[in-house]
């Protein structure tokens, strides 16, 4: 009894795991229209807006971003971060699913 108990709460939680988990296709759409512009299409920083703000930029592909938590990285979006200022416009799933894009530049 016990093996099939601790089977059936191995699937659920498995289950439960996917679906908190962001959509990667739909984050790269959100992405793409809140991002792109600064942090370019595939996660190499545009170099002339760091130049502008006069900070070094990670490509978001990078160990240093890829080791961030996703909560950390939410943050970052939500709060901003250093020069980059909050982006309003990207909350709730949509944070989750641009998240989950950027996990796809990891090198």
């Amino acid at each position: 009894m016990k093996t099939v108990f601790r089977a059936v709460y191995m699937s659920l939680a498995a289950v439960a795991l996917a679906w908190a988990a962001g959509d990667a296709t739909a984050g790269e759409a959100i992405y793409n229209k809140s991002c792109k512009g600064c942090h370019g299409a595939d996660g190499v920083p545009n170099p002339a807006i760091a130049k502008s703000m006069k900070v070094p930029m990670a490509h978001l592909g990078d160990s240093a971003v890829q080791g961030m938590s996703d909560a950390d990285l939410m943050g970052a979006i939500q709060k901003g971060k250093g020069k980059m200022k909050p982006i309003s416009s990207v909350s709730g799933k949509s944070l989750e699913d641009v998240v989950a894009y950027m996990r796809t530049f990891k090198k």
